[in-house]
């Protein structure tokens, strides 16, 4: 992939929301030319070099992704500094900063974020007029799932990685939106997962086929809850590799990158 990522270009950027200014990073192929967006919606532990990478990988492939900082309201990333995730003292403080803003994220600023997004996708010269496409990891998952229902005329397609909390008893439980979403879904489930055991894959994936939503639903074995993050200690390598393969082929189908 390393090739592939030369052929790419990124930047920072910042999008205006009724809420202050958000920080993003953005990756397109390189040497001109319109292409598909795709909103990167990351996870908890926020926008980060990993993520960056991951940005560029998917931009090699022939898209135009904006991954933006969702903690914005709390100052540009990172936010807080990242230590060794792999050090249990080091996650329980890293996590005890990180969770409030996790919370304060409510889904009315999310999805007020959301528009914000879609139309600065709108307005980039090197953006294909046209539905886009989402991936989010953790509570990115939850974003994605709730943007597809929010603005269902401007999603082609969603996925979610090891995202957690889709199913809830809230009144508006991701899981409950079902009805409202157009495009093509995917969610790629860790094994393990405390915020997305078996009964709540099993109750999303009732309500996606009550729903008539088009849509794949994977467990991924031998993995738990952050498996695509190399950056972590719960990085599986296999898992990696068949995100991509999942993504990607979603992507190729619904948004037909050049």
């Amino acid at each position: 992939m390393a090739a592939e990522t030369a052929k790419t270009e990124s930047k920072s950027v910042t999008i205006s929301t009724p809420d202050g200014a958000c920080d993003a990073f953005v990756a397109h192929p390189a040497g001109g030319g319109s292409h598909p967006a795709v909103l990167f919606y990351m996870d908890a532990i926020g926008l980060r070099p990993r993520l960056e990478n991951m940005a560029r990988e998917l931009a090699a492939h022939g898209y135009y992704v904006l991954l933006p900082n969702l903690f914005y309201r709390h100052g540009k990333a990172p936010v807080v500094e990242l230590p060794d995730l792999s050090r249990q003292e080091s996650r329980e403080a890293f996590f005890a900063q990180v969770m409030p803003m996790v919370h304060e994220l409510t889904p009315e600023l999310g999805m007020r974020d959301a528009g914000c997004f879609l139309d600065f996708l709108a307005g980039q010269e090197e953006v294909r007029a046209g539905a886009v496409g989402l991936t989010g990891y953790c509570m990115g998952g939850v974003l994605s799932m709730r943007t597809a229902a929010r603005y269902p005329d401007r999603v082609a397609a969603a996925a979610s990685f090891h995202g957690g909390h889709l199913v809830t008893d809230a009144p508006d439980s991701p899981h409950r939106l079902a009805g409202d979403v157009e495009a093509e879904l995917y969610f790629g489930h860790a094994s393990q997962d405390d915020s997305m055991n078996a009964q709540h894959v099993a109750e999303l994936e009732a309500a996606l086929e009550a729903a008539g939503a088009t849509f794949r639903s994977e467990v991924y074995p031998d993995t738990i809850h952050g498996f695509t993050m190399s950056d972590t200690a719960a990085y599986s390598e296999a898992g990696l590799a068949r995100h991509w393969d999942a993504l990607l082929d979603l992507f190729s189908r619904r948004l037909k990158p050049a």
